[in-house]
């Protein structure tokens, strides 16, 4: 198992993921999201495993913006330029990814 976690210092939900993983023992490494927002090919992958409506953090400073452009390719560049955005933690799993705290999910994976 290689687990990432995508997430912020501040983030509760984030703390929660990490200490959920801490707890089963199971290695993971931590990645804090503004200060190395995900590559193009990670961002696509959690895209194709969760799609791009979970990615959304929609209580996030500018994601009105969002709700205004038209076309999925448009809401997709804007939130790779602008990861502040984008709904934490994201946990990647390989191909497998989620967004926000999903322990059930997590079990499956053990």
């Amino acid at each position: 198992m290689n687990i990432q976690i995508f997430g912020r210092s501040k983030c509760f939900d984030t703390k929660k993921a990490e200490r959920y993983f801490k707890e089963r023992r199971i290695k993971y490494q931590y990645i804090d999201i503004d200060k190395y927002p995900m590559s193009k090919g990670e961002f696509q992958s959690v895209k194709s495993s969760v799609g791009l409506a979970a990615l959304i953090n929609e209580s996030a400073k500018g994601a009105e913006l969002l709700k205004y452009l038209a076309y999925d390719a448009d809401k997709e560049e804007k939130l790779l330029e602008n990861q502040k955005l984008v709904k934490t933690p994201v946990v990647r799993n390989g191909k497998k990814a989620t967004v926000g705290y999903e322990p059930d999910t997590w079990k499956d994976w053990e």
